[in-house]
């Protein structure tokens, strides 16, 4: 046999299945996981790529969301350490750095209660925001 012709059925009979496999996985676009009181919950393979979606948000509104995110599952400190590494990262986020550390405070809040010393989790990150988030949300 030809060892071209050796080579490409190789190549074919390890990628064909795997091809197969995920064209088959994808053009399956609901599946039944579990029924819930109102009916079947499904699954939607593509749901990402076909549902309508309002406008676009902006790079600062998805870190922001990110690390209140981090906040809830870690601590403050840990969120505040990840935002100073995004701005250093992305300087374009630096102007919106505030905002995102406010946002942290008022969640630090939220987590802790307002009885909770939030704001000994600050650090310098953004001046004295985090600090100012955590003020507003008491």
């Amino acid at each position: 046999m030809n060892p071209v012709a050796r080579h490409i059925g190789r190549t074919l009979a390890l990628v064909l299945p795997v091809v197969l496999v995920l064209s088959g996985t994808l053009a399956v676009t609901r599946v039944p996981w579990a029924t819930s009181s109102s009916g079947s919950q499904v699954l939607t393979a593509s749901a990402e790529r076909t549902a309508p979606r309002g406008k676009p948000r902006a790079p600062h509104e998805v870190v922001r969301d990110r690390l209140v995110a981090e906040l809830q599952q870690k601590d403050p400190g840990a969120a505040l350490t990840s935002l100073q590494e995004e701005v250093n990262r992305r300087p374009s986020l630096a102007r919106h750095c505030t905002s995102i550390a406010r946002a942290l405070g008022r969640a630090a809040v939220e987590k802790y209660g307002a009885a909770h010393r939030a704001h000994a989790y600050s650090r310098p990150v953004c001046d004295t925001s985090f600090a100012a988030g955590v003020a507003e949300a008491r």
